[in-house]
Parts: C-alpha cells; structure tokens; sequence
C-alpha cells in the first residue's frame, strides 16, 4: 500500500528535523518520492512575513 506523510511547519529548521527523525525509521527502498513546498503569506498590518515550510513524504507501507 502507498501512503503519504505531511510535515507543516513555521521554520525550516524544524521541518528538516522532524522529516530526518521519520526518515531514519523508513527503509530507504519504501521511499519512493518528497515533495516539497514553501507558502509566504504578507500580513497587512505588519510588515513582517509568515512563512510556511511543509513537505509529503510518500513511501511504501
């Protein structure tokens, strides 16, 4: 069966750790594809910016 795994998060840094820590438990012949996606989304009232990383991992089960 093929399944999907998506990571959401507000800094790369945390994305990169939690994909590495799913990634280390996955047999490297299930992986089969990472997609991978950055959104920035401009606040009106501020000038500051939000991103967000996220990534599907999709691997066989």
């Amino acid at each position: 069966m093929i399944q999907v795994r998506v990571f959401d998060h507000e800094h790369e840094k945390d994305l990169e750790k939690d994909m590495n820590q799913f990634l280390e438990k996955l047999d490297e012949k299930k992986l089969l594809d990472i997609k991978y996606n950055v959104a920035v989304i401009p606040e009106e009232e501020d000038e500051e910016q939000i991103y967000c990383f996220s990534a599907m991992v999709v691997y066989r089960a």
